[in-house]
């Protein structure tokens, strides 16, 4: 298979039901101090103002979502850092909930990893995530295009830390290849109506739900 037929499958797989190209950077002011401050991420083709998340919102990440790979996945990676860091600079009590959907759980997944040592009082909602590791069933969707996507997108595990995370996959190969890529774009697409409200996740969920039941993390 070629490098350009085999990227084009993989933008394919983590498509989400966005409709706008680009993502651009959100200029508004920091929410206020209290309550929590949720902070979501769509996936490709999504946009900061059109991302399909409902609920308590208090920010959008913007970041270049049209090819889901290592470059744009580090640039939501850095927006992610920087509005999270600025809010807390002001608000220093405040508990974070980042919430993403997937190249936006790859996004809040890779935050996680990189900076659950140096900034506390926060959980993660990964829906639908390509850096998913099993078990149950097998890995992310992305890790077999590892090649193609590049670092920090390829590859899966669970280097949280100490930080909460509540992990949802539903019969959906871009976060469990063992569902087989037949279940896409459909799954994909369709199987998170409630998730996408912020508030059904709370902010202290340690946990994974896997095709509508819960299972240990």
């Amino acid at each position: 298979m070629s490098k350009r037929r085999t990227a084009g499958l993989l933008a394919g797989l983590l498509l989400t039901t966005g409709i706008s190209l680009a993502g651009t950077p959100n200029a508004q002011a920091a929410a206020p101090c209290v309550g929590t401050y949720t902070i979501v991420v769509g996936g490709t083709g999504s946009s900061w103002d059109n991302d399909g998340f409902v609920g308590d919102i208090q920010q959008h990440v913007g970041y270049p979502t049209q090819i889901p790979n290592g470059a744009s996945a580090r640039a939501g990676v850095n927006e992610l850092n920087r509005l999270v860091r600025d809010q807390r600079n002001i608000c220093p009590g405040q508990h974070v909930k980042a919430v993403g959907y997937s190249l936006g759980a790859a996004v809040v997944h890779i935050w996680v990893t990189e900076n659950w040592a140096t900034f506390g009082n926060v959980n993660a909602v990964l829906i639908s995530d390509p850096k998913r590791q099993a078990p149950p069933g097998a890995n992310g969707g992305s890790v077999p295009f590892g090649g193609v996507v590049g670092a920090p997108l390829a590859g899966a595990d669970r280097n949280f830390g100490n930080v909460p995370v509540k992990s949802i996959c539903h019969w959906d190969y871009v976060c469990d290849e063992s569902a087989g890529i037949w279940t896409y774009p459909h799954n994909h697409m369709h199987n998170y109506p409630e998730d996408f409200n912020v508030n059904h996740h709370n902010d202290t969920a340690h946990e994974q739900w896997y095709n509508g039941t819960w299972q240990p993390w």
